[in-house]
């Protein structure tokens, strides 16, 4: 989460500690990081002023300091100190260098099987230890679990209770997360420490495979699955299945206790390296590090200058806290900022792997060359485009969030759940991803591996563009905001250039340090990217999702006219009429170099312009087979092929980039439109769900 700095109303000083920052807040509680005398770090979480009246809320809340603190373990977090001060009860606790067990697997993928012994057996261990105190955790989850240079530690006891009673959350329901839950857990009905149990077999499932044993589309249908499903364990190595399997019985009396559990899966010698040595151990000593410089004075000297205070800043690189902010717990990063800056340890892009151009000699003509990999029934149905960038394709996962692909092989690289692919998703500079969850944040991943780098604050509605230094960002109030990638710093922010449509958000795009927007009202406004100001505008353009598309220095725009103007100052340059008043008109263009390629219902056109004159001059044009509306999604372009949309939506035709001769035919089942994006001499192609990466011929 973001962390930031202290607002008007929030306390100076809580007891010992001095709050430097905000960590999270919630429901029910807002969380600070603090600093004692001695200079050691904690996170303090603090009831809500407006709910410190409420007697019931404020001893649930003070109970949570309690409940840890009767359990004594080595695996969960110390409670440093509980008190009330001015009516606001509040708990300190201390900080934990790692990330949790769910950074940890998207980072760095699935565990290897020691590491998920050794796991095992220490958590079974941890909560042997918590049920001996009298309580059942009750929301064991991978967020929850923290990976220290010792172990694994379990972390928010926030609806801990003892057996003999339920936890109710202050709208009355009984707090589950869904696919962790156990079955009884779900209905309702009195929980022990097996359901515990069965949280951890669904944690060890998630670390040994990198997805959760139980999911669905849905969080009704996930929990569905839980009392009713078989679990997923089909990625789950064979002899982990045996061990994880009883753990995850739907009667709480099959399922093993802790002691066995951690019998069961006792860890070869040396199976603890995971935490001393590898990817993940150097994640966790730089997170001890930054922790460390969090502990030091406050004030710092500079050699051959004056002190400099510390700054707080979002990024990736400290501890997780032990609180969480209203019932829910997550990582809380912190950053010096003289040290390094929030995106100090994202890595360099990666080379992009290009693929072999298919000669003719090995296709027959008219034929369609086998796939590369694919069809893979992954992708959501319908949503934003495939995003290639370099190794991986994102694309709007099936069971929801963001999925990334090998663009080699189609295989799982790694996905965030918790992002909202409908609210759109961006690459900036090939080396981040960006995307809004469905609380309105907007998350940063590494673009290779997943590893998460930042969150912004809530209030985000959408993702609309990207170049490499900002991101560009609509917010719930339609005002857009300019954020600088790497410093989280926000450039500026003035009001959206169209209003806010119920057929979807406006497109844009990045170049020559100007973004523009097509609306959905048919405005379209190129803006300086420095300042946000507008540089020029029009009226009547498509109303569609027509997306812009920047050549060298030329925009062009699709909708009842096919238009270039000038990138940097929009002066007209030439129009082309759509042949019909029927149909969506022209497409969304694509650019390809001082070319553009678009399509108007059953005729795809490449055009260029002709220097000194306000005239397209028309490469070539093809007749594509079929009738219909056509699409608005833009053609693809790759290698010495253009792949273009049957206006019937039935087929792909491919033809030379060159000349537009046609060379074959790709075909899909299911609905509805296809959506192709070409990248590293490939082309993504998918619909209905399913995607696949084609070869394609050469230059």
């Amino acid at each position: 989460m973001t962390t930031q700095p202290l607002a008007t109303g929030d306390p100076l000083r809580l007891g010992p500690y001095r709050l430097l920052g905000v960590l999270g807040e919630g429901g029910m509680g807002k969380v600070y990081v603090g600093r004692d005398a001695q200079g050691a770090p904690a996170a303090v979480k603090v009831l809500r002023p407006e709910l410190a009246h409420d007697r019931h809320l404020a001893q649930r809340f003070v109970r949570e300091a309690d409940m840890a603190r009767a359990v004594t373990s080595r695996g969960v977090a110390r409670v440093l100190e509980a008190q009330t001060e001015g009516g606001r009860p509040w708990i300190a606790a201390e900080f934990l260098a790692g990330p949790t067990l769910d950074e940890a697997v998207r980072a760095y993928g699935p565990m290897d099987g020691p590491t998920v012994r050794a796991l095992a057996a220490q958590l079974a261990r941890t909560l042997h230890d918590i049920h001996a105190a009298g309580l059942v955790h009750r929301d064991l989850k991978p967020a929850n679990i923290v990976l220290t240079s010792t172990g694994p530690r379990i972390i928010d006891f926030g609806i801990a209770r003892p057996e003999h009673g339920l936890t109710l959350t202050t709208t009355g329901q009984i707090p589950v997360t869904p696919g962790y839950g156990a079955p009884e857990q779900v209905l309702g009905q009195r929980v022990g420490p097996a359901s515990d149990v069965f949280s951890l077999g669904a944690v060890l499932a998630y670390a040994a495979s990198g997805r959760r044993a139980f999911d669905a589309a849905h969080v009704a249908a996930v929990q569905y699955e839980v009392v009713h499903g078989a679990p997923d364990l089909n990625l789950v190595p064979p002899e982990l299945q045996e061990l994880i399997g009883p753990c995850l019985a739907k009667d709480p009396a099959h399922r093993p206790a802790p002691p066995q559990v951690a019998q069961a899966f006792a860890p070869p010698k040396g199976a603890d390296r995971a935490w001393r040595k590898g990817q993940l151990a150097e994640d966790i000593k730089r997170r001890e590090t930054a922790t460390k410089h969090l502990a030091a004075p406050e004030e710092t000297a500079v050699p051959g200058g004056r002190p400099t205070r510390r700054r707080f800043l979002t990024g990736a690189a400290v501890g997780v806290a032990v609180l969480g902010a209203g019932g829910g717990a997550g990582a809380w990063w912190l950053n010096r900022g003289e040290a390094k800056s929030p995106t100090a340890d994202v890595p360099p892009a990666v080379p992009t792997p290009e693929a072999a151009f298919v000669s003719v000699v090995d296709t027959a003509y008219g034929e369609a060359p086998d796939q590369l990999w694919g069809p893979f029934d992954v992708a959501a149905a319908d949503g934003e485009l495939p995003l290639p960038v370099r190794d991986v394709v994102i694309v709007p996962a099936k069971a929801g969030g963001l999925l990334a692909l090998s663009v080699k092989n189609g295989r799982e690289r790694w996905r965030a759940e918790e992002i909202d692919a409908d609210a759109g998703f961006v690459s900036v500079a090939d080396r981040l991803v960006v995307g809004v969850d469905r609380k309105g944040v907007a998350q940063a991943f590494v673009a290779s591996t997943g590893a998460p780098v930042w969150q912004t604050q809530s209030g985000i509605a959408h993702v609309l563009a990207a170049d490499d230094t900002h991101v560009y960002l609509v917010t719930l109030e339609n005002e857009l905001r300019a954020v600088d990638a790497w410093t989280l710093a926000t450039t500026w922010t003035r009001p959206m250039t169209s209003p806010r449509s119920s057929n979807g958000p406006a497109r844009a795009a990045v170049g020559r340090k100007r973004l523009v927007i097509h609306g959905r009202d048919g405005h379209v406004a190129a803006l300086f990217t420095e300042t946000g100001e507008t540089d020029w505008e029009i009226k009547g353009q498509g109303t569609d999702g027509q997306a812009p598309a920047l050549g060298d220095n030329t925009a062009y725009l699709g909708g009842r006219t096919l238009m270039a103007r000038r990138l940097d100052r929009g002066d007209f340059l030439w129009e082309e009429e759509a042949g019909s008043d029927a149909g969506r008109g022209w497409s969304t263009p694509v650019a390809d170099g001082y070319h553009v390629i678009a399509t108007d219902r059953y005729n795809a056109y490449r055009y260029g312009t002709l220097v000194g004159t306000r005239h397209a001059v028309t490469d070539w044009y093809e007749v594509m087979d079929g009738t219909g509306p056509g699409t608005v999604n833009p053609p693809a372009v790759a290698g010495a092929t253009v792949w273009l949309h049957a206006p019937d939506g039935s087929t792909v035709e491919v033809v030379h980039r060159v000349t537009g001769d046609r060379l074959f035919n790709v075909r899909m089942s299911r609905e509805p439109a296809y959506q192709l994006v070409g990248d590293g001499n490939r082309v993504f192609i998918s619909r209905g769900g399913r995607i696949a990466a084609m070869p394609v011929y050469g230059k």
